[in-house]
């Protein structure tokens, strides 16, 4: 149908199945076909077929118990196959290639691992001078920057699966609750910061990265490394600002849409 200048096309069964998508979104239990027509405003025989034809081909599923519809796993996994999601490291490299270099301090990339965290990717300073965690470092996420940062920024759930596996392995007592208070307040001040608990000189700068469902996914680090000589020229402050926008740029190749 044209109008002016503007072109506009018409695919009634396309915006069907997607008004059923995201009916379903909300219906994690299912639905009937015949529940879908109600909530749509839709007739069951201009739906019938179009659900059927989405199950055949694999993005729906149906229960056998209760013929109710639901999402298939195949519409996650297209969308992760054919987004950066697919990979977190490709999706950090080239923000954190720029963050090295913009702030003249290395980074690295922290995912939860059971219990600890996993430094999975790291970008070198690329001065002659610098300091940065080796791949496959593990992470105390009790005492870290980058632990505190998954842990405040993850779900309750999966907060409390992390925690029941930390706390028992930590050197010394855990007070809960203080370590509650305390991840309410990065979570409230969007980020990290704190002298690293292992290398003096060094203060930890961590901010969230988030994928496509909008869940935490990895916590970007900076241990700043702070120079005595009068050459550096990036201050924490500024590095600081770099790291905030670097992750906030992994998050968005990530799929993540803030609210």
């Amino acid at each position: 149908m044209a109008s002016g200048s503007k072109t506009t096309y018409a695919a009634p069964a396309v915006e069907k199945a997607f008004e059923i998508f995201e009916l379903l979104e909300t219906q994690p239990s299912g639905i009937l076909i015949s529940e879908m027509a109600v909530r749509l405003n839709r007739s069951v025989g201009e739906l019938f077929r179009i659900v059927v034809v989405m199950e055949k081909l694999g993005y729906l599923q149906k229960s056998s118990k209760d013929d109710r519809y639901s999402v298939a796993y195949k519409l996650l996994d297209l969308a992760y196959r054919a987004t950066p999601a697919q990979d977190l490291v490709t999706a950090a490299r080239a923000a954190m290639r720029r963050l090295a270099i913009d702030t003249g301090q290395s980074c690295h990339l922290v995912v939860i691992n059971d219990g600890s965290g996993l430094v999975i990717t790291r970008e070198q300073n690329p001065g002659t001078r610098g300091f940065s965690l080796r791949l496959g470092a593990g992470i105390d996420m009790l005492a870290s920057c980058s632990g505190n940062v998954l842990l405040a920024f993850s779900s309750d759930e999966a907060r409390d699966q992390v925690l029941a596996q930390a706390i028992p392995a930590a050197r010394t007592p855990v007070d809960r609750a203080a370590l509650d208070r305390q991840l309410a307040q990065v979570r409230a001040r969007g980020y990290d910061q704190r002298k690293s608990p292992i290398t003096r000189g060094v203060t930890d700068l961590s901010f969230p990265i988030f994928g496509f469902d909008g869940q935490v996914a990895a916590a970007l680090t900076i241990p700043f490394l702070e120079l005595i000589d009068g050459s550096q020229t990036v201050d924490m402050q500024a590095a600081r600002e770099h790291l905030r926008n670097a992750a906030a740029d992994i998050s968005i190749a990530m799929g993540y849409h803030p609210s």
